[in-house]
């Protein structure tokens, strides 16, 4: 069946070649016809199903037409194509002549320039493929040798008659169903002989095709003349440099499109920067927006709650006070200079008539340290004072001792001409208003503090601050009797602005509740009114050259601003750090409350002094005065404090009472002749003050004190400290002739029910 399956290949290329040279109808009709008689047309029904097997080999041959084709187009141009001038050339194989149109077709498209056997590579291989897959077929009949297998391949009819006969035999009949090669072949020596017969007819189809390849360029070069040559050969040349020309205008376009693009594409991106920018900045905006929008709106409504509730504040610290923040505004107050190197100097005034024996300690007049003062002023002067009364004018009289006062009073009628601001802040009401009326005429501004509505009390301190450099602070008030019928005690510090400064905070405090006109404490004290020093925290300066560290403290705790130390507390730490003795002259001294309806026992004094004497045998003496406004009650304790001195308890406190002596004239001046010092010495530390030593001072009442701790400081030849000067001072009054131990006899006496200064 397989060799008349070849010999059904070679007729039917005969018949077919036949009917194109002859291209007449009437044999396709008669062919029709007997097929339809049931004659056969052609000797070929078997090959065209042995061709549906063989699908494989058929889309090659397929991919291969249309340039095998055009290949035959363009030597049919040149006149050299002709398929019968090459057969006749070609070697002979057996009795046949033999044919490869699809091999003739690809050797002639090429140019004898390019004629080579590498160029013969593609037909060869699809050719081969062909060839080896003939063994694989239907049939499984036995393997041909090499000679029929090439001779097979070489008589193959051409690809577009074996295409044409498949479509006409799928048209007349259906096909079997195309079986897979692949599956087909299962056994590994039968892969192995197909390998081996493919490199055999691979290297026989190389020698066949190299000898044509020679056999046709000796025809060419025969047969074409060499004018013909020489002008393929020019065409070929410009046909390259053509392709040269378009393939640089081509790298031309391409680079050009490049740039192009390039430049585009970095628009492109700078647009989309730009964009993503915009948006960025949109997205930005409006983030922000929804973020701050909604804070403004709950600011401004917890601002307008805030006015509806507390009101418009009066300024910045009063905002920062009602919004309880005024601890933040000590962060942006002015830092001013400090100088620590200051000149303390103690001071008095001894009442007229009265004098000590000769070679007795003394210190500097109030009335001088207070006129000092004023001459060095050059910016400011702030005072508070219990009241203001420097003239006679007061009492009706005419009394030559207020001459001191009148001069100090008109040194303060002169501070505004020279240019420095007046402040007073003085307890209200006043029942003489004289003095301050003037004082307000030349420029001076004045505050009055109704205490009493606010904590019960009154504004006992008398403090002095100059220029926030100088200060002065004791018992003596703004009174003409303070400097000469009166004895008082004060201390005056100068160029020291440490201190003088932080005591301007404690005026500040006066002078922010005289602008009060509710006659209420804030629930904070503004940054600006906090302590500079305390207990915890005292001033490291130099006095007369003798290092000290030193505070300021103030009562009530109402009026004690953040840092600040009460008076009580200080006075009660002085006692405990006391080592050897305790001296005390103050002018009333009662441990229970003074000015309140209802009378109540307070022991905080006096139970310090009676540990200090009884437990630690620490000396303790205390002075206090007799007048005519002395409280009865008063002496009762002091009798119920030096009966500790006796056995069996043997406890070393004393009492004694200093009285003043007076004229019959001087006995009409109301208010004088009286100690009215408040002050502590120790073995280690002094304190001056301004209140009495009762519960109504501490708890009410606004006073101030000065602590100075000299202990352990080295003392050089021509100095003394602070503790040592009033020491001596103490020691005088304690054992002149104005001081007697307290009996029976002077409790009655003194026992007079006035109200004290």
């Amino acid at each position: 069946m397989e060799a008349e399956d070849m010999d059904f290949g070679t007729s039917e290329d005969q018949i077919l070649k036949e009917e194109d040279e002859k291209g007449t109808a009437e044999k396709k009709t008669e062919g029709e016809e007997s097929r339809k008689a049931g004659k056969p047309s052609s000797r070929i029904p078997t090959f065209q199903s042995s061709l549906a097997r063989k699908r494989t080999t058929t889309q090659i041959a397929e991919s291969l037409k249309p340039e095998g084709s055009s290949r035959e187009c363009q030597m049919k141009e040149k006149g050299i194509g002709s398929g019968e001038t090459l057969r006749t050339k070609l070697p002979v194989f057996g009795d046949r002549e033999t044919a490869l149109p699809v091999l003739s077709t690809r050797i002639h498209s090429h140019s004898t320039d390019d004629l080579s056997v590498a160029d013969m590579s593609d037909p060869i291989q699809s050719d081969t493929s062909d060839a080896t897959s003939l063994p694989h077929e239907g049939n499984h009949s036995p393997e041909p040798n090499d000679s029929d297998v090439l001779e097979e391949s070489l008589h193959r009819p051409s690809l577009r008659e074996e295409i044409e006969s498949h479509d006409t035999a799928s048209a007349s009949e259906p096909l079997e169903e195309p079986q897979d090669t692949n599956t087909e072949v299962q056994s590994e020596d039968k892969q192995e002989s197909d390998t081996v017969l493919q490199d055999n007819l691979k290297q026989k189809l190389s020698e066949v095709i190299q000898d044509i390849g020679d056999e046709l360029k000796k025809t060419l070069e025969k047969e074409i003349p060499s004018s013909i040559m020489e002008d393929a050969q020019k065409q070929c040349s410009a046909l390259k440099e053509t392709k040269k020309l378009s393939v640089d205008v081509s790298q031309n376009k391409v680079s050009k499109q490049s740039e192009v693009s390039v430049r585009s594409k970095t628009d492109q991106s700078r647009q989309a920067e730009q964009k993503h920018s915009t948006s960025s900045t949109t997205r930005g905006r409006s983030f922000a927006l929804f973020c701050i929008l909604p804070s403004i709106l709950l600011l401004l409504g917890g601002f307008g709650q805030h006015i509806w509730l507390y009101g418009v504040p009066r300024s910045v610290s009063h905002l920062m006070v009602q919004l309880e923040l005024h601890w933040l505004e000590g962060f942006w107050l002015p830092q001013e200079e400090c100088s620590s190197d200051c000149r303390l100097t103690l001071t008095e005034s001894i009442p007229e008539g009265m004098s000590f024996p000769s070679g007795s300690p003394h210190l500097q007049s109030i009335t001088h340290t207070w006129t000092n003062l004023l001459n060095r002023a050059n910016a400011s002067v702030n005072i508070a004072a219990f009241y203001l009364t420097l003239r006679d004018s007061d009492i009706g009289l005419i009394d030559p001792s207020a001459m001191q006062g009148k001069v100090l009073l008109d040194h303060l009628k002169q501070l505004e001409s020279r240019g420095v601001n007046l402040k007073i802040a003085v307890n209200a009401p006043q029942t003489y208003r004289a003095d301050t009326d003037e004082l307000t005429e030349t420029g001076a501004e004045i505050r009055e503090v109704d205490l009493e509505k606010i904590t019960g009390g009154v504004v006992h301190t008398k403090l002095w601050v100059v220029d926030k450099k100088h200060m002065y602070v004791g018992s003596a008030n703004m009174d003409w009797r303070s400097l000469t019928q009166v004895k008082e005690v004060g201390v005056s510090v100068e160029d020291c602005s440490c201190l003088a400064q932080d005591a301007s905070r404690i005026f500040g405090v006066y002078w922010e509740l005289g602008a009060q006109k509710n006659s209420s404490l804030p629930p904070y004290w503004p940054g600006r009114f906090s302590a500079l020093s305390s207990i915890k925290y005292p001033l490291t300066v130099k006095f007369n050259g003798v290092p000290a560290r030193v505070y300021l403290s103030s009562a009530p705790p109402q009026l004690s601003t953040f840092g600040r130390t009460d008076d009580l507390s200080a006075i009660l730490s002085v006692i405990a750090d006391a080592k050897k003795f305790i001296y005390v002259s103050v002018m009333d001294y009662l441990p229970m409350s003074q000015f309140t309806p209802e009378i109540r026992f307070w022991p905080a004094i006096d139970s310090a002094l009676r540990e200090a004497a009884c437990a630690r045998k620490v000396e303790v003496n205390l002075l206090v005065s007799c007048w005519s406004h002395s409280s009865e009650t008063m002496f009762i304790f002091l009798q119920s404090l030096s009966v500790l001195s006796k056995s069996p308890l043997r406890c070393n406190v004393h009492v004694k009472v200093f009285e003043v002596p007076h004229t019959s004239a001087q006995h009409q001046i109301p208010f004088a002749r009286v100690n009215h010092a408040k002050f502590m010495v120790t073995d280690r530390v002094v304190y001056i003050g301004t209140s009495n030593w009762s519960e109504n001072y501490f708890t009410q009442t606004a006073g101030v004190g000065l602590v100075v701790n000299q202990t352990g400081s080295v003392v050089e030849k021509g100095q003394q400290t602070v503790q040592n000067q009033l020491q001596k001072i103490f020691l005088r009054d304690w054992n002149s002739d104005f001081a007697q131990v307290l009996t029976d006899d002077l409790v009655e006496h003194c026992s007079r029910r006035e109200k004290p200064l």
